[in-house]
């Protein structure tokens, strides 16, 4: 008998190489799986500009970023959009200023796809060989109420859906689905019952590492892993000879890890 269902996932002609660059750009999840590659000593670049939401605001930062790595994960987190009615342009962030001032607009499948298109092209023009991974939070708005939230999520969806049927390296990975449908369970949320919890997000990152790296980062990560657990014991006794020849031990490793891979960023 099964008790849960399993989001497959797509085997992806992208495969992420041990230690190398990425951009993340999108809502506050870009944040939490772009601080995992980080953790893991990824040299990574999280929202450059601030946390953003919708495709025009991602398409704003790609356009403003300088950068281009080979690898780009873009995370949707709504359609809504805020215009300043002085200039009639999409803002970013309202900066707190009078809410007044501002018009919300919700933007239609063909406008999130045409904005994720044209970052796309940017990043395109940039670096030929990019590899664009695009996901939608499975963070609700629950100021939007809980049915309008799932419109907004089933646009962004539609749109990266008509981007996928092009001919390019563009893949999807289904956080949403995975938290959706695979971790329906309270426990898996955090506090506010609408982010998800710390478990959550690395159980997302497991299928992320099982669907995108290559044997190589997947060995690499191995190799990581038990030096990065001697790096965050906690002895009784630092003093203590054991303890020393212990870190002494454990920072050789990790000297060797560095000369083995030469972009690790810890």
């Amino acid at each position: 008998m099964e008790f849960r269902t399993i989001v497959d996932i797509p085997v992806m002609g992208l495969e992420i190489r041990p230690c190398e660059e990425l951009l993340f750009v999108g809502s506050c999840f870009a944040d939490a799986i772009g601080q995992r590659f980080r953790d893991e000593g990824f040299p990574v670049t999280v929202n450059p500009f601030g946390t953003m939401y919708n495709p025009a605001s991602v398409l704003h930062t790609i356009e403003r970023y300088e950068g281009c790595p080979r690898v780009v994960f873009i995370t949707l987190g709504t359609n809504h959009v805020y215009r300043l009615k002085a200039t009639d342009e999409i803002v970013d962030n309202c900066e707190k200023r009078p809410a007044a001032l501002f018009q919300e607009e919700e933007l239609t499948v063909e406008q999130c796809a045409g904005y994720l298109r044209q970052a796309v092209d940017v990043l395109r023009k940039r670096r030929e060989d990019v590899q664009v991974v695009l996901t939608v939070s499975p963070i609700r708005y629950r100021k939007y109420g809980y049915h309008e939230s799932q419109l907004s999520k089933a646009t962004l969806l539609l749109a990266v859906s008509a981007l996928l049927h092009q001919p390019s390296n563009i893949y999807y990975f289904p956080s949403y689905e995975i938290l959706m449908d695979e971790l329906r369970d309270y426990r898996f949320y955090a506090a506010d019952m609408l982010h998800p919890s710390e478990q959550a997000v690395s159980y997302i990152w497991e299928r992320l590492v099982n669907s995108c790296f290559s044997a190589e980062a997947k060995t690499f990560l191995a190799e990581w892993h038990p030096i990065k657990q001697a790096l965050s014991h906690k002895p009784f006794n630092p003093e203590s000879p054991e303890y020393k020849d212990f870190m002494d031990k454990t920072m050789l490793k990790l000297s060797e890890l560095r000369k083995k891979y030469t972009t690790f960023a810890l």
